[in-house]
């Protein structure tokens, strides 16, 4: 075998350096391609060697091994697109045998030969950049503005610390700002690390996609990850190219290379130009390719390796909350440049007293020490002020939310792709749905026939003449991208391809005696029109094996298939004229399928005048003969009535975009609840693409809002009508699976992608991917986008009420007396457990039907409502009146110390943010505990931050600043913080 061998590398030298000989540029530019000639003709004789040995020593029962030539040939050929080098090789059919790949009937599946292949050719995965590490994240959340002035904060705080108390008990203040801010920064990298690893999870899952490969003779879905250099693979319109390979056979194949090339030309891709490379997308047509090269020695494994997705995506809400933090934090510094200000000429004035009652400055006679000290006490309050005015953990709450909405609704069956689109789902006011498999089942089955101007059984195949049964029988097996196999231990056959084909060719094979296998040896297929959106129709010539004469099959949507008619078959086999009056008789039997929800699918045929060398690859489009129409049956979803009603009164429009005709479209949006003759005038509400197209921009603002459905549109009227939606102010969400539904899943505000029948094209064009194809959960996502939002207004409403109270309290008694009640200690106590631990109580409530009885926020709603300013207002009024009543009164009331009055003040001011956060859970209904005992996790958090709470008061005294309280104290601080529930309920 060693005849068999790449060069060595001493070899490989040697020939460098007969191909470097010389100094003319006319070699340096042709080096590469002598060296490209040389390596196939070296692989060339190898393969001949490798032939002539297997010829020579046939020996029985081994198994034929792969020849020793490695993936650096095969990758080269198709990646530079070498018309030479595969020529010298022998072509496409001359490297299949090199691979063993029996082209009709593809790989064996043998695992042992599998694994073979991927030990030689390597597996089709990428080797992506390695993911963020944890420290990467800690030095990113220590980037932060907001934790740069804690920072600063501290550094000060310390300083002023250690001078005023000395080293034993003057760090408190200082360290427990950096503890604040070291447990802030890890549970935000925790937080990101966590969500940097799902994003990684969701990519693996949605890059994991299924493709149709021929293995033992049969066609079988596979992962792409397991697909082998020598695989078969079949394509079709909305496939993305899954390796670098070359074309066997098909028709109208071409692919957009843009993400390779940057060009925007569609290429054509056939035997003269046979290279398929990873990446590029399939726009029109069907073929089979074979596999090259795969993973990292793809062109597309090449350029993936160097590019990673940004995972630390900041979201709109995200980014209104940044400004909103940002715009807080300058009100804080604002008001503690005020307290400094104010509080320093009040001392030099001589207006504030030492704890002994007499006057602390005295110009003159007062001690530079005790200046300094006095100085370094209001400089530690301003801090404070600022502390406590920063709200850094806004953004920190919505990270929470958003990373556990997110795995919440993956076991709901929607994989979010872009973080935004579960906040905006939440605003959306309208849904663009299409019909197939996501309001309807997708599993179809033809129910009606009609022929001449008679319905006929669809299982009375006996009652037709023999010569049209056999005429729509080629129309059925031939003019198709489905496949019918036929098992040997098994008496039903496998029937793969979209569900209209499977439904089609199953109503041949079972109620006509379809044999798809004798069609195809019979008939030769000369020429493939494939079927796209916009005609809405496919074509194929064909000819029988050893004859000359072109027979013409079109199948497609009845009424266009209709208008090309000119006769049509009786169901006794004789031919009649297409009278105005038969044409009238059709179009009515369509209606009337069409009236009761069914697809209809009309055959013609025609015989081409003249030879296979008269005929020139155009498929003639009139004069045809109506062979026959089919009704097919797509049952609605269960549970999307209850869905579209769902949607409705949550104030979310529904239209339904379908290809179907006017008659098919009404039927079904009546049955799902989209179309209400008693509400909808039908003229208006239900319109034509070309209709819809053909208004002026006034007309179809206009006539936006009354519409319902737009039956027998294309992709740019679905694309139309998103921008005319989102001209008039809506937020629009977009369901679609096809690849001509890209360009409108782009331009919506949120783009649905099926996760079933979804091209790749659609998937990665849209933000979330709803996994079962099913409209019920466009509706959950619809419920958790809203869930998600209005758990945000909730903890913001929370976190405002703790720094407004707060600034308040300090600003006054800072002001008026030049002392602070609470600590930066106490304080960073408090937005430590409330940013913490009250984002994740807040932000881990379920979606509740009730979220679906309010109107949708839409673009223009402030983030903080009336209803929150309301609520926000009360509380904190209400806070503040208590603790400035205890700060002036507080001793007098309980008879107690200066010292003793500061901790009450504490343990009240934590212990009605406990209670508030109650209130909190619900922003507009008087009874806060509703579906409370559904939460177990938010009962726990409130559970532990009262046991912290105790802690803090009776065991952590020097640190905290605090004294023991008795019993009745304490009593006192949960009646005063209880009194916030009563509030809430007025």
């Amino acid at each position: 075998m060693s005849s068999l061998r790449l060069r060595k590398p001493s070899e490989e030298a040697a020939t460098d350096a007969v191909l470097n000989r010389g100094d003319g540029p006319t070699i340096i530019i042709h080096r590469r391609r002598w060296r490209l000639a040389f390596l196939v003709i070296y692989f060339t004789r190898a393969l001949e060697s490798l032939s002539k040995q297997n010829s020579d020593n046939p020996r029985e029962g081994d198994c034929p091994s792969l020849p020793d030539v490695g993936p650096k040939i095969l990758s080269n050929l198709v990646r530079e697109k070498s018309f030479e080098s595969l020529a010298q090789i022998g072509g496409v059919k001359r490297l299949a045998s090199i691979l063993m790949t029996n082209l009709e009937n593809g790989l064996s599946g043998d695992e042992t030969d599998l694994m073979r292949r991927t030990n030689i050719f390597g597996a089709n995965k990428y080797n992506k950049p390695p993911a963020k590490s944890f420290l990467s994240f800690v030095l990113d959340a220590f980037k932060d503005m907001i934790i740069i002035i804690l920072i600063a904060c501290a550094v000060l705080s310390l300083a002023f610390g250690i001078k005023q108390h000395g080293l034993k008990e003057g760090w408190y203040d200082g360290g427990s700002i950096i503890i604040a801010i070291f447990l802030v920064v890890i549970v935000s990298a925790v937080s990101n690390y966590k969500q940097g690893k799902q994003f990684r999870e969701l990519s693996k899952e949605s890059s994991n996609i299924r493709v149709e490969v021929v293995r033992d003779g049969r066609r079988q879905p596979i992962s792409i990850f397991d697909i082998v250099v020598g695989d078969v693979v079949y394509l079709k319109i909305g496939d993305q190219v899954p390796t670098d390979g070359l074309f066997v056979d098909g028709h109208s194949l071409r692919v957009d290379e843009s993400s390779m090339t940057g060009e925007s030309d569609h290429i054509e891709v056939n035997r003269e130009n046979p290279f398929l490379l990873s990446g590029t997308k399939v726009i029109d047509g069907y073929g089979r390719m074979m596999v090259a090269s795969v993973g990292m020695n793809t062109a597309w494994g090449k350029m993936m390796s160097s590019v990673s997705r940004d995972l630390d995506e900041e979201t709109p809400l995200q980014a209104r909350l940044n400004k909103l933090t940002s715009l807080i934090g300058k009100v804080g510094v604002s008001v503690a440049v005020l307290v400094l200000l104010v509080s320093m000429i009040r001392y030099f004035t001589g207006h504030t007293q030492d704890d002994a009652g007499n006057r602390e400055f005295t110009s003159g006679k007062t001690k530079l020490e005790d200046v300094m000290d006095a100085v370094v006490r209001i400089v530690a309050a301003a801090v404070t002020i600022v502390v406590v005015a920063i709200p850094e953990g806004l953004p920190l709450a919505v990270t929470l939310t958003l990373a556990y909405s997110m795995k919440r609704m993956m076991g709901d069956n929607a994989m979010v792709r872009k973080l935004s689109a579960c906040e905006t789902m939440g605003s959306a006011t309208m849904i663009c749905t299409d019909k197939t498999g996501t309001l309807t089942l997708n599993e179809m089955r033809v129910t009606e026939l009609c022929m001449g101007k008679e319905h006929v059984s669809v299982d009375a195949s006996k009652e037709i003449a023999t010569g049209i049964v056999e005429v729509l029988l080629q129309g059925i097996g031939l003019n198709t991208t489905g496949t019918v196999h036929m098992r040997p231990s098994e008496s039903v056959p496998e029937i793969l391809g979209s569900p209209t084909e499977k439904a089609i060719l199953s109503w041949g094979v079972s109620k006509l005696g379809m044999t798809m296998d004798e069609l195809k040896q019979e008939w030769e297929i000369v020429q493939v029109e494939a079927f796209n959106s916009e005609k809405k129709r496919s074509g194929v010539a064909v000819r029988r094996r050893g004859e000359q004469v072109v027979h013409i099959h079109w199948k497609g949507a009845a009424e266009m298939i209709l208008a090309m008619c000119s006769d049509y078959y009786s169901q006794s086999g004789t031919v009649n004229v297409m009278t105005d009056e038969a044409r009238s008789d059709f179009g009515t039997a369509i209606k009337n399928m069409a009236d009761k929800s069914l697809r209809c699918i009309a055959f013609a045929y025609k015989k081409f005048d003249g030879s296979l060398a008269q005929f020139h690859g155009k498929l003639e489009e009139d004069g045809l003969t109506l062979l026959g129409i089919v009704g097919i049956k797509d049952p609605c979803r269960p549970g999307v009535r209850r869905a579209v009603v769902s949607c409705r009164s949550a104030g979310v429009n529904i239209k339904m975009i379908t290809g179907d005709n006017m008659h098919t479209a009404r039927a079904i949006a009546l049955e799902c609840g989209i179309f209400n003759p008693e509400e909808d005038l039908e003229h208006e509400a239900i319109v034509e693409g070309v209709q819809f197209r053909n208004y002026s921009p006034e007309q179809r603002v206009a006539a936006i809002e009354k519409i319902r459905v737009m039956a027998r549109s294309s992709p740019f009227d679905k694309l139309l009508m998103v921008q005319c939606l989102k001209q008039k102010g809506h937020v629009v969400a977009v369901t679609g699976d096809g690849t001509n539904d890209a360009p409108a899943l782009k331009e919506a505000d949120i783009g649905l992608s099926m996760g079933i029948q979804g091209t790749e094209v659609a998937k990665e064009s849209s933000d979330i991917v709803i996994l079962d194809d099913n409209f019920a959960s466009v509706v959950t996502v619809l419920r958790w986008g809203r869930c998600v939002y209005n758990n945000i207004q909730k903890f913001i409403q929370f976190q405002l009420t703790v720094n407004v109270a707060a600034l308040v309290i300090n600003f006054v008694a800072a002001v008026s007396s030049g002392n602070v009640p609470l600590t930066a200690v106490q304080l960073l106590w408090v937005n430590l457990i409330m940013d913490t631990l009250g984002a994740l109580a807040l932000a881990t409530e379920q979606p509740t039907n009730d979220l679906m009885l309010k109107p949708p926020v839409g673009r223009t709603e402030p983030l903080i409502s009336r209803v929150m300013w309301r609520n926000l207002i009360s509380q904190a009024l209400y806070q503040v009146i208590i603790l400035l009543t205890l700060q002036f009164k507080g001793s007098s009331i309980f008879g107690v110390d200066k010292k003793v009055r500061d901790t009450i003040i504490f343990n009240c001011f934590v212990l009605c943010q406990v209670f508030n956060e109650f209130n909190a859970r619900k922003l507009e209904e008087k009874n806060v505990f509703k579906g409370i005992h559904k939460n177990k996790l938010f009962l726990g958090i409130v559970g532990m931050t009262i046991i912290l709470q105790v802690v803090m008061v009776e065991f952590l005294k020097r640190f905290a600043n605090t004294e023991r309280l008795d019993w009745g104290q304490w009593g006192a601080c949960i009646g005063l913080a209880a009194l916030s529930w009563p509030i809430c309920w007025l």
